[in-house]
């Protein structure tokens, strides 16, 4: 498959190293020659120096014979252009990334499918409803539903007692710690699915003598009925409901979270630019307090009653910044914390640091664009980095290989744990017996590359 990538910033560089691993026959433009040489020193992949508005550029990329074309420069305007242009010069499949709210609205996408767009992409919308999506639950690190939230994928802590917080959390209700996956079957039901366990820096693929362990990130499958049960076996019963967020940051991604989080939240952002609270006052909810201050002023944070928020969001352009400020939350007893972490150098310090939910808006970009390369169907997918994972909702098409025999015997590839399905609107956990039918609407948590391999069963 062939596939061009307009732009070499964040975006477009994690995408060109993400499809060169699965050996993609990628090529990068950009009109600028030294973001293109920092690339070509880290990856093996084709690149061109030349803009993607210039049409003799996109010929000399080889548009014509493009699978698809993927326009993530920061410029709104070149990305809508050049994807219309390589439309027209032959490519199969363009996508284009924006930054314009309107553009995302349902009713205008055929209006740019008539204009050769097949797909747009807005980071920041995407990257507000996994915050808001993850912020429901003050005691989950990340929630991710489906179906409308029939089925939920949640990642628990288990935690002990944790040195650098004050308000330590005690293991004495987790019902989970120092059993057996299979003990825990037998005493308490099976209301949800073990599909993965974050151990130090390893993924492990869970079986029925893995014992979950103190400072395990466990994921667990459920219907929404099973949520509380969850909650109960993991020692969570303490955590309080979210109705109070505060927000450091005020720029697009701020904006777009306040208009994703629950109207129910009380809701504050504090920006240290005084014209931009000015500009924030017109765009966020009518009920959403807009504060002028430094995030990391904690005579102002204290003053605005800092330790009585139940969820705290640092989502400025400084990871450093966001890190650090979630570290001092948790240390003032705020149980959900999220960062924005952009630098993927840094996710194994802030999982160190225990700062809680990482948001990294270019793989939640990337995992958008990634769900049109797999040729079976999937509604929806979700790179999970803290995991090296894969999560994704595959619909069932009559007379593939996963219809033929119950899921024990389709000899999955290793690191896949199909946690529930959907079926005639009614959600479930599946077993080993259960053999998937036409139109199920089936999640599948896939730990490393094993996402690509489990295509070819669905396609």
């Amino acid at each position: 498959m062939k596939i061009i990538i307009a732009g070499a910033g964040a975006v477009g560089t994690h995408l060109a190293r993400l499809l060169s691993k699965d050996n993609m026959n990628v090529v990068l433009m950009d009109g600028d020659v030294d973001k293109l040489h920092k690339v070509n020193s880290d990856l093996d992949i084709m690149t061109l120096p030349k803009p993607a508005t210039s049409i003799e550029g996109l010929k000399d990329a080889g548009v014509s014979g493009a699978d698809l074309f993927i326009a993530v420069t920061p410029q709104e305007s070149e990305n809508l252009a050049c994807a219309m242009l390589a439309k027209q010069l032959g490519a199969k499949r363009t996508v284009a990334r924006v930054d314009n709210y309107e553009y995302m609205r349902p009713e205008n996408q055929k209006l740019f499918k008539d204009m050769g767009i097949e797909s747009l992409i807005y980071p920041e919308l995407l990257a507000a409803q996994d915050i808001a999506s993850s912020s429901k639950y003050s005691w989950a690190r990340q929630v991710w539903e489906f179906n409308g939230g029939d089925l939920v994928l949640l990642s628990v802590m288990m935690h002990d007692s944790h040195p650098i917080y004050e308000k330590e959390i005690s293991n004495e209700d987790n019902r989970l710690v120092g059993n057996t996956l299979k003990q825990i079957g037998i005493n308490y039901g099976h209301d949800f699915h073990v599909v993965a366990i974050k151990r130090g820096n390893e993924t492990v693929v869970p079986y029925g003598d893995e014992r979950i362990l103190p400072r395990d990130l466990v994921f667990f499958m459920t219907t929404r009925e099973g949520i509380s049960t969850i909650r109960s076996l993991s020692g969570k019963d303490g955590y309080p409901p979210v109705r109070n967020v505060v927000v450091i940051g005020g720029g697009k991604l701020s904006v777009r979270t306040d208009w994703a989080l629950d109207s129910n939240y009380n809701v504050k952002i504090i920006e240290s630019n005084f014209d931009r609270c000015t500009y924030l006052g017109g765009v966020v909810k009518p009920n959403t307090m807009v504060i002028h201050g430094e995030g990391y002023d904690m005579d102002l944070l204290n003053d605005e009653g800092f330790d009585h928020h139940e969820a705290f969001l640092s989502l400025t352009d400084n990871d450093e910044e966001n890190i650090l400020a979630c570290v001092a939350a948790r240390r003032k007893g705020i149980r959900k914390t999220i960062a924005q972490v952009e630098n993927l150098d840094y996710f194994d310090m802030a999982e160190d640091l225990d700062v809680g939910t990482i948001i990294n808006k270019k793989m939640i970009a990337a995992s958008h664009i990634y769900r049109m390369l797999l040729k079976s169907d999937v509604d929806n997918m979700k790179m999970l980095s803290v995991a090296n994972a894969d999560v994704a909702e595959f619909v069932v098409k009559p007379g593939t290989k996963v219809t033929k025999k119950p899921i024990m015997q389709l000899g999955l590839p290793y690191g896949v744990n199909i946690g529930g399905m959907v079926r005639d609107g009614k959600a479930m956990l599946v077993g080993g017996m259960t053999q998937l039918q036409a139109g199920d609407k089936v999640v599948v948590f896939c730990i490393g590359s094993s996402l690509k391999k489990l295509d070819k069963l669905f396609k």
